[in-house]
């Protein structure tokens, strides 16, 4: 089996399942209990806390475990919104989105909230000079993804964050469930106030993630309850998936450097490979504009649905467009806002590299992609 749709999930670490399951069995008492196993439980969720802000260079306290992206984001966008509404209505996102964030301020815009979406040009980047002319003094939230989910185009987080660093009245989201350890982003001097990754997308479990909140940010919780994780996220916490999650991010971190590196030589293998094959347009621009773990390209005349099963055939899984939308038809808006054709984005894959993927693996999906290609060619004329 060739696994090439990391960006839809990732597999978890051996080690994380193993310590799924040991808190599970050993720490399974709620932290907010009174007796003396809750007490332990409370001491693990605490050190959990404490080692993910640490690998974060973040303070404990500015650590909110979610479950996922998802969460993550909604939590940053509408408790942003909720909590500073009464400085102003105005938001900025970006045409490009994950539906996570999309839809939640489609969902402000009929409370009465105004959002701007910034364009973003045929590399899928947002222009700096398009935000700022956005800007204005009644924006209360800038929320930007960090790194598209199915180009792997890489935003002007850093530039826009240093422009709002004297701007006190406006919060800045980022959306870095696909940057995390693929793309270094440092929050304190990017200027980021809130900052939303997902476990399952660093081999950590499903239903895990963390949302980083800066000190001195308000945000209006979206639960109503016990008023767990700093009373912005009621429920009992997941403990075994949060320790499950921060083993993840600190076996993840510590491999980061070489990681990328290594995902780096084997997109630029990916690129070298692609332009073999005949009518093969890639949408992913080349680095530094792109992540070094997403490539997502077009084969003229074929359409993707068509492609990825014929690519299962041989064990090889790669995706169209994101897990979220990928059972909806139609054209990839994200490719759509970037000016390809609903044609041209109809037949659009998706391939997304993990650390764990080989040069021998990129080699044996470059040959069978290649011998599918010009199978179909024919198939399909």
């Amino acid at each position: 089996m060739i696994y090439l749709d990391n960006s839809a999930t990732t597999k978890p670490y051996p080690e994380v399942l193993d310590t799924y399951r040991t808190v599970s069995e050993r720490y399974f008492a709620n932290p907010s209990s009174l007796h003396s196993l809750g007490g332990v439980s409370e001491h693990l969720l605490s050190r959990s806390r404490e080692q993910a802000a640490a690998l974060l260079h973040a303070d404990p306290d500015e650590v909110v475990f979610t479950s996922g992206g998802t969460e993550g984001n909604n939590l940053a966008i509408k408790g942003t919104a909720f909590a500073y509404r009464n400085r102003g209505k105005h938001l900025i996102a970006t045409s490009i989105e994950h539906a996570s964030a999309g839809n939640a301020f489609s969902q402000l815009e009929e409370l009465g909230f105004e959002v701007t979406y910034l364009p973003v040009n045929h590399d899928g980047r947002v222009a700096f000079e398009d935000f700022k002319k956005a800007y204005r003094e009644d924006t209360i939230l800038v929320s930007i993804m960090h790194v598209n989910n199915e180009v792997g185009t890489i935003q002007p987080v850093a530039e826009i964050g240093r422009f709002l660093k004297d701007k006190p009245k406006t919060v800045f989201h980022v959306d870095n469930v696909q940057g995390f350890s693929k793309v270094p982003l440092q929050l304190r001097e990017s200027g980021i106030d809130l900052c939303t990754i997902s476990g399952h997308k660093f081999h950590g479990p499903k239903g895990t993630g963390l949302l980083y909140v800066r000190k001195g940010i308000q945000l209006s919780p979206l639960f109503a309850g016990g008023g767990q994780e700093h009373q912005l996220r009621s429920g009992t916490e997941n403990l075994p998936g949060i320790c499950g999650m921060v083993k993840a991010l600190r076996m993840t971190l510590a491999h980061e450097s070489e990681g990328i590196a290594h995902l780096r030589k084997l997109q630029n293998r990916l690129f070298d490979g692609l332009k073999q094959i005949d009518n093969a347009v890639v949408h992913t621009p080349q680095s530094p504009l792109s992540s070094p773990h997403i490539v997502n390209v077009s084969f003229l005349g074929i359409k993707s649905e068509v492609l990825v099963h014929a690519l299962e055939e041989e064990k090889i899984y790669v995706s169209t467009k994101s897990a979220c939308s990928s059972k909806e038809s139609g054209a990839s808006e994200i490719l759509k806002a970037m000016g390809v054709s609903d044609k041209e984005a109809e037949q659009a894959i998706r391939i997304s590299l993990a650390y764990e993927t080989t040069e021998s693996e990129i080699d044996v999906f470059l040959k069978k992609l290649a011998e599918k290609v010009s199978q179909l060619k024919v198939v399909m004329k």
